[in-house]
């Protein structure tokens, strides 16, 4: 009966800690922010149409870099992901993806029936991916390949020239499968630091999916898309959608295209506020070096920490969240991710810079006690 295994990373929607450094956004946008009383009151509560709405389509066509025609609305960016291993994999085809990784990305595949294959991209190789790990896993039954570009948990990019040198070495080993690159966190880069342009651009075989989720604040819209320059692929998206759940709601619709038409002012205060919290994360990390080793994120508000050997044994590593939790912290463990037990997620987005201080001090006594 089990289509989907279970994760301790559902803990991450239930009861929160009082410094929660796991979770992997920013603070909520509140509905006051986008819409007035009386806009609401006044909105159709119809079907909305299986692409998505026009405007909404636009709204994102114009931030991602293609043309509305090649964007599909989605519930959530989850959707996304869903309905392209849906779509594009069946029982005994092959998907590539990586390891550590976003648990749920990896469900997505395995629910199909995939066989799914994983190149390591482990701390130590500071979570970049070798294109030699990919030739030897990609084969002519891969259908889809799988990535996130900044990945989840480590917050790293993926270059441009790496993504274009895996799109040659795919279209000589197996030319038919499709290049997926979630890219939700590509706009939460730091201060006044570049946005890396979507990756959908590079070839007809890619899809780009998203949400607003992360680097927008507004994960309780569960609004997302998939973008692809694959016009037979768009049709067997918009397609499975309508087969599935037939429409996004019409309020989140609303709502995001609300949220779109203020975007600038979003992020650029999201932006001020990440640069802020990276800031002091990497602080606290070079006054406890002698403790830990992190990898610096590329963008997004995550980063990975690991307990070096050398200080903290099995025992210790065992222990470490138990000891969080006495002062109300909490990390996200690595193994929900794939990762070796003493790798730990810290979220440096949601809390306000004085609690998020205070985290990073519990987290500083948490480590004398070990």
């Amino acid at each position: 009966m089990a289509k989907f295994p279970k994760n301790e990373i559902m803990s991450l929607v239930g009861a929160a800690a009082r410094y929660d450094l796991a979770e992997s956004y920013g603070p909520d946008l509140r509905l006051g922010d986008l819409l007035d009383a009386q806009t609401l009151g006044e909105m159709s509560l119809g079907y909305g149409t299986p692409a998505g709405d026009p405007r909404l389509r636009q709204a994102i066509a114009e931030m991602v870099g293609v043309g509305p025609d090649e964007v599909v609305v989605t519930v959530g960016g989850m959707q996304a992901l869903f309905l392209a291993a849906f779509v594009l994999l069946g029982p005994g085809d092959e998907a590539v993806t990586t390891a550590p990784l976003f648990p749920q990305a990896r469900a997505v595949l395995e629910s199909v029936g995939a066989n799914v294959l994983a190149v390591p991209v482990p701390f130590a190789q500071g979570y970049r991916p070798d294109l030699a790990d990919f030739r030897r896993l990609l084969s002519p039954k891969t259908k889809l390949v799988s990535l996130a570009s900044p990945q989840n948990p480590s917050g790293v990019a993926l270059s441009t020239a790496f993504l274009q040198d895996l799109l040659g070495l795919m279209a000589a080993i197996c030319p038919a499968a499709h290049l997926l690159i979630d890219e939700t966190y590509r706009e939460a880069a730091y201060g006044r630091d570049p946005v890396a342009p979507s990756a959908v651009r590079l070839s007809p075989k890619v899809i780009s999916t998203a949400s607003l989720s992360k680097a927008h604040g507004a994960p309780g819209l569960r609004l997302g898309w998939a973008a692809t320059r694959d016009p037979d692929l768009r049709e067997q998206l918009v397609l499975a959608k309508f087969n599935t759940v037939i429409c996004c709601s019409a309020v989140d619709e609303a709502l995001a295209l609300a949220l779109l038409d203020r975007r600038g002012p979003i992020l650029e205060e999201r932006r001020r506020r990440m640069a802020d919290g990276l800031a002091r994360t990497a602080a606290w990390v070079e006054r406890h070096g002698n403790l830990v080793d992190w990898v610096r994120p590329d963008a997004g508000a995550i980063c990975c920490l690991r307990l070096k050997s050398t200080r903290f044994d099995d025992a210790a590593v065992a222990r470490f969240p138990a000891e969080l939790a006495r002062d109300g912290v909490r990390l996200a463990a690595g193994s929900w991710f794939g990762d070796e037990a003493r790798v730990f997620r810290l979220g440096f987005g949601l809390l306000s810079m004085p609690d998020l201080d205070a985290a990073l001090q519990g987290l500083s006594a948490a480590l004398a006690r070990l």
